[in-house]
């Protein structure tokens, strides 16, 4: 038998073994070699078909601005996430090593975006979307619903393909409001807290879960079906009203990685897993959730971008609905501003400005339909402040005319 590796021309004495044929000779570094080769041309390959149906997370990021204003560091944390996540899902296994799965926790005040980019993530990927609040949850046995009804909802929204379920998104809202509160006054069981929690971590990490096709709750004559969580991403939201005591006594920090004119702020920490169990979330839910995006309190700026920039911004909506009655809506720069400035005096967010537009569009959609003369529409900052009537556009006479339609009118 040949000694030399006809590859590389080692002697045999040089590695461990080598391979032989009648013609050919080959040691084990030379096949290692080779395979690596292989595999690292069958990685290339499989990048190639997989980011056709799958965008790179800076797509992703792109994809969200147009849904979302602001908070991009979270919307980078988030496309990281979901690529990585979806990649898992396609090859589980890589050299032996099984990929774990990072379900995602977005902090954030009220109206920040945080189910808006929930939502956009499973447009992106075309994925089954289900929305669940943590308050509705408690423990098995209790009045309320199981944690398995939040699958059922998401089989729901995938009309019920199993398959196509297990590849879906879930939202949990208000995630926050399930905290085990250790200094709380009352007494008994806490069946919507800690128990919920415990009740989690099952779905979260990745089980074969008994899901009620239909209705909330699990019985023995309930139709069931067995439902695999491995592939489900999970993203759950929350404000965490006083996480951070002490930094809302310093005016100057603002919640978030950036401070409002995009300077990174060095007194604000990225929040730590402490952070959250000294909230009362237990360390095995924390655990099962490793990836935490926070988001910024939107400032006015911000709340004016997302009236106007968005596909499906307010203002465009509004607009879309008066052009379906023969009119042009403009709202003047000022006047958004002054929404803006409510929003921020409320504190609502992003979430609140179409309830504030409602108010002062509403006496607009009741009268003008039935005007023909009205071509446009011009909405003032005077308009918004009730010092002044709305601007309209006579379409015969191509001449501006008072209208006695003012904000007040809405108190009649």
């Amino acid at each position: 038998m040949n000694s030399t590796c006809d590859f590389c021309g080692k002697n045999i004495k040089d590695v461990k073994k080598i391979f032989s044929s009648e013609k050919a000779h080959i040691c084990d570094e030379c096949i290692d070699m080779c395979f690596n080769v292989l595999q690292k041309e069958s990685l290339k390959e499989y990048k190639q078909q997989f980011q056709k149906g799958l965008n790179v997370p800076v797509s992703i990021k792109e994809h969200l601005d147009d849904y979302v204003i602001g908070q991009d560091d979270a919307k980078k944390v988030l496309a990281v996430a979901l690529y990585n996540h979806y990649k898992r899902i396609d090859k589980p296994t890589i050299k032996n090593i099984e990929l774990e799965k990072s379900n995602i926790m977005l902090v954030g005040p009220t109206g920040s975006g945080k189910t808006l980019l929930a939502k956009s993530l499973a447009k992106i990927m075309d994925v089954p979307f289900a929305i669940a609040d943590a308050t509705a949850l408690t423990e098995a046995g209790y009045v309320g619903e199981d944690v398995e009804s939040i699958l059922s909802r998401l089989l729901s929204a995938a009309d019920f393909d199993l398959e196509k379920a297990k590849r879906g998104i879930v939202y949990i809202d208000e995630i926050d409001k399930i905290a085990n509160k250790s200094e709380s006054a009352t007494s008994g069981r806490d069946v919507s807290g800690e128990g919920v929690q415990q009740g989690l971590l099952k779905i979260l990490e990745g089980a074969d879960v008994y899901v009620p096709v239909k209705g909330s709750r699990k019985n023995s004559s309930a139709e069931t079906i067995l439902f695999d969580t491995t592939h489900v991403l999970f993203i759950c939201g929350g404000a965490f009203v006083g996480l951070r005591k002490e930094d809302e006594k310093q005016k100057e920090t603002v919640m978030g990685f950036l401070n409002e004119r995009g300077i990174e702020s060095k007194t604000q920490k990225e929040i730590e897993s402490k952070e959250l169990i000294s909230f009362g979330l237990i360390p095995e839910f924390i655990g099962r959730i490793p990836v935490v995006a926070e988001l910024n309190k939107l400032s006015k700026e911000d709340l004016i971008r997302v009236l106007k920039e968005p596909k499906n911004a307010i203002i465009k909506q509004y607009e879309i609905l008066f052009e379906l009655d023969g009119v042009e809506l403009i709202f003047e720069d000022e006047a958004l501003e002054e929404i803006a400035q409510i929003a921020v005096e409320k504190d609502v967010g992003a979430r609140g400005l179409r309830g504030i537009i409602e108010k002062y569009m509403f006496p607009l959609q009741y009268l003008i339909p039935s005007d023909d003369k009205v071509e446009t529409c011009i909405i003032t900052k005077g308009y918004i402040q009730g010092t002044s009537d709305v601007t309209l556009v006579n379409s015969k006479q191509k001449t501006k005319t008072k209208k006695e339609i003012k904000y007040k009118d809405i108190e009649k």
